[in-house]
């Protein structure tokens, strides 16, 4: 079978990523889609609307075969690391292609950048040093010492969110060897941070959880039916669509209750930082109002953010040590399948060499220790009996089948 790797959010599932996933199809002539997709934390240090579990059924309804959990690790991270992980997943699952949304809607460039950036590799490293140390934030270093080292020539944009994802797809495909083909589809219509509706049918992510939590008209234009329905009823189930306000009190205890060398140990948490938080939580009245405070030029909002989800649960630079220096995922969570991802699964099986797993009893790994923990709090927002239920359902719940 031909098989087609997708690295996805789905936060949740829309027309524009159905549009992706049809032109995916089409492009690359797959018979069966895979898609590596964050668990309940996710790449910009935000926690998911809903569970990774009822987004898996989004996937599955709209025409995914299987859907593998990237770790937490991984999908907490900038995005080389963001990157590299998921590549390593679908190369284990022997894809034979790998196709993303970007602004440049054309492979070459990043084939040409990637080429690029090997040959001068030794200059770019020490042209981001050299931004970082004037105070920029990495993505911003990245940007502008590849504009430097480009010199004017016409190669890709690096500043576009989706242009760096993609890049960075590209890099970990020829530094992993994987033997997978790298495609891209243009976004279409809306972009990767729009805040509004811009288009009658297609929209970002980011809008319609800004138009659900804003209260700013209906979504049922952008979203796909099962969308709709699994939201609506994890809403009335549940009471709440996920967002960081629901767990401000918890990071806010978190912090207050660590001692700034505690603080310090944290992934990402640099010197400095901590002493910053520890003087800004106390008088902040919401999580927008702490962000608000603590951003600087030097950190982005999405850096900040992903440092309080390490806090919230507790991840330390110790455990993310658990990454190998080649940046590839130790294991392979299922979270479902249809019946042809099965068919597909069970022919590849003997091939990889990355354990499957079906039910976390089968393996132990500090990495997957951390999912668990991150489940654990994600779920933290709820009422008893609700909580313990969802605690019980991570080690519980089987592979959707559909």
């Amino acid at each position: 079978m031909n098989a087609l790797g997708l690295v996805v959010e789905y936060n949740p599932f829309h027309n524009g990523h159905y549009y992706h996933l049809t032109q995916s199809i089409k492009e690359t002539n797959a018979d069966i889609v895979i898609a590596v997709m964050s668990g309940n934390f996710l790449q910009r240090g935000e926690p998911a609307i809903i569970s990774k579990w009822e987004r898996t059924k989004m996937a599955l309804h709209s025409g995914i075969d299987i859907v593998i959990e990237l770790p937490y690790a991984f999908a907490t991270q900038k995005a080389e690391t963001f990157a590299s992980g998921a590549v390593s997943i679908l190369g284990a699952l022997k894809c034979h292609s790998l196709c993303f949304g970007s602004e440049s809607g054309d492979i070459f460039p990043f084939l040409e950048a990637n080429e690029f950036l090997l040959q001068n590799k030794e200059q770019y490293d020490l042209l981001i040093q050299k931004y970082m140390k004037t105070g920029v934030s990495y993505p911003s270093a990245l940007t502008r010492a590849f504009q430097e080292i480009s010199n004017g020539r016409d190669i890709l944009d690096l500043s576009l969110p989706n242009n760096i994802l993609g890049f960075h797809y590209v890099k970990a495909i020829y530094r992993q060897n994987a033997k997978i083909k790298p495609y891209t589809i243009k976004r279409t219509a809306a972009g990767y941070h729009e805040q509004n509706f811009v288009s009658p049918s297609i929209a970002s992510a980011t809008s319609i959880r800004k138009a659900l939590f804003e209260n700013k008209g209906p979504i049922t234009n952008y979203v796909p039916n099962e969308t709709l329905q699994i939201m609506d009823q994890y809403k009335n189930q549940y009471g709440l669509l996920h967002n960081w306000e629901h767990y401000f009190d918890y990071l806010k205890y978190s912090i207050m209750t660590m001692s700034s060398e505690e603080l310090l140990t944290i992934y990402e948490a640099e010197e400095g930082l901590e002493n910053r938080i520890k003087r800004i939580v106390p008088s902040s009245e919401s999580f927008l109002h702490f962000m608000e405070q603590l951003k600087t030029k030097r950190y982005t909002w999405t850096r900040l953010q992903r440092l309080c989800t390490h806090i919230l649960t507790r991840t330390t630079k110790q455990q993310i040590s658990f990454i190998n220096k080649d940046q590839t995922a130790p294991y392979i969570r299922l979270l479902g399948m249809s019946k042809k991802g099965q068919e597909y699964l069970s022919s590849v099986k003997k091939q990889t060499e990355l354990p499957i797993i079906s039910k976390l009893s089968t393996i132990q790994h500090p990495l997957l220790e951390i999912d668990i923990k991150a489940s654990s709090a994600y779920n933290i927002i709820f009422p008893e009996p609700l909580r313990s239920k969802h605690l019980k359902a991570e080690y519980a719940t089987p592979p959707i089948r559909l």
